[in-house]
């Protein structure tokens, strides 16, 4: 099995993203991952790029629950705060029923 590495932010994000959902986390496919820095004059964080596959059947509903008020949602990530996160794009309904996602995200430290 191969291990991505993710930063702290990145994993603590990940993880309280797809607990939203509250369905077992092998229900929803990470397909990629990407963290950059971000810094302002004053803050330091980053910005996540996560997309995600959801097979179905029901991929419409795990959907729903994973992204239903997003945007207004708090996140428990350690050590970091989850300043902005929508969906970026439309979500892509697939022919054998799965939908992929793909979520923006930027975290700062605290």
């Amino acid at each position: 099995m191969m291990k991505l590495a993710m930063s702290p932010a990145a994993a603590g994000l990940l993880r309280a993203l797809l607990g939203r959902a509250g369905l077992d986390r092998n229900r929803i496919l990470l397909t990629e991952f990407r963290s950059t820095d971000w810094h302002s004059l004053t803050l330091a964080g980053e910005r996540h790029r996560i997309d995600l596959r959801i097979p179905g059947p029901g991929a419409g509903q795990v959907a729903e629950l994973l992204t239903r008020g997003l945007a207004d949602a708090e996140f428990a990530v350690p050590g970091q705060i989850v300043a902005d996160i929508a969906v970026a794009g439309a979500m892509i309904e697939h022919p054998d029923g799965a939908i992929s996602l793909t979520i923006e995200a930027l975290t700062v430290e605290e």
